[in-house]
């Protein structure tokens, strides 16, 4: 990853964490485990979208099935041009039309309304099939996660995605191994996530969901061969902030006085920016 990138996820990461506290709620260790990957797909040159044109027909989809995971992408959007620094600082605030998660309606470049976890996948297949009926070569990404992949109505999707072949349908396993209150393995046992992919009949991919190059090489080179791809993110939840790394505390809690201090020196946050 070139010093860039690192920089731009480094100003991605202190914007959802300030923008998260300062609105009372956030998941914040969610975000942190996302960003890197939600950064390369509307940043690398991985997906075709416009801010100045975001209704384009012929455009690639991001669904945000995790959605309690909004900030990453508003965080995202913000850096690409979809929306100012202001208003995504009026998240959670008073008259604000910035939620929690994701909604269509309050914001260009939203393209479904998540937050219900497991029903983003089944939007992103009917994306899919209209973008395989219109014959534009448009492709449809859809993020979930390893807690979410619990829920019966992922994989009812996933048996669509490959009964209708669609080998431009991508999901992402934002695989961080920690869901609301525990660990996966934890949970439901050690999960086979490759196996089980595969014997739906998917494409299935792995790569280190923090190093931008590989994400990029991979998303460049998913198989049109007929099948919907699965990319499995091996991700940290709650990485670049040691005491929420790879805790399930932290899925949903903002920290105290004493935590906030390791956030802002561990984020490079000053007190004026805090205060912004």
């Amino acid at each position: 990853m070139n010093q860039q990138d690192k920089e731009i996820l480094a100003k991605l990461r202190k914007r959802i964490f300030i923008t998260g506290y300062s609105g009372g709620m956030a998941h914040l260790a969610s975000c942190f485990s996302a960003i890197d990957i939600i950064y390369t797909l509307y940043m690398k040159d991985v997906m075709k979208h416009d801010p100045k044109n975001p209704d384009m027909p012929d455009r690639d989809r991001f669904v945000l099935s995790k959605g309690h995971g909004g900030l990453a992408l508003y965080s995202t959007l913000c850096e690409a041009g979809y929306l100012t620094e202001e208003e995504l600082h009026t998240y959670l605030k008073p008259w604000c039309h910035i939620g929690g998660e994701p909604n269509r309606r309050d914001l260009r470049g939203i393209e479904a309304s998540t937050g219900s976890l497991g029903h983003g996948m089944s939007v992103a297949v009917g994306m899919a099939i209209a973008q395989k009926l219109d014959k534009n070569g448009a492709k449809t990404y859809v993020m979930i996660g390893d807690g979410e992949s619990q829920e019966g109505t992922i994989w009812e999707a996933s048996m669509s995605a490959v009964a209708f072949s669609l080998d431009n349908l991508v999901a992402i396993l934002d695989c961080n191994k920690v869901q609301k209150t525990n660990h996966v393995e934890e949970t439901l046992g050690y999960v086979h996530w490759d196996e089980k992919w595969k014997s739906f009949g998917w494409n299935v991919m792995e790569v280190d969901g923090h190093d931008v190059d590989a994400l990029k090489e991979t998303f460049m080179n998913i198989p049109q061969n007929g099948k919907p791809t699965v990319v499995i993110a091996h991700t940290i939840k709650g990485k670049g902030v040691s005491i929420m790394e790879d805790n399930p505390i932290w899925h949903f809690k903002l920290p105290n006085r004493k935590e906030k201090k390791v956030f802002m020196e561990e984020l490079q946050i000053s007190e004026k920016e805090m205060e912004v």
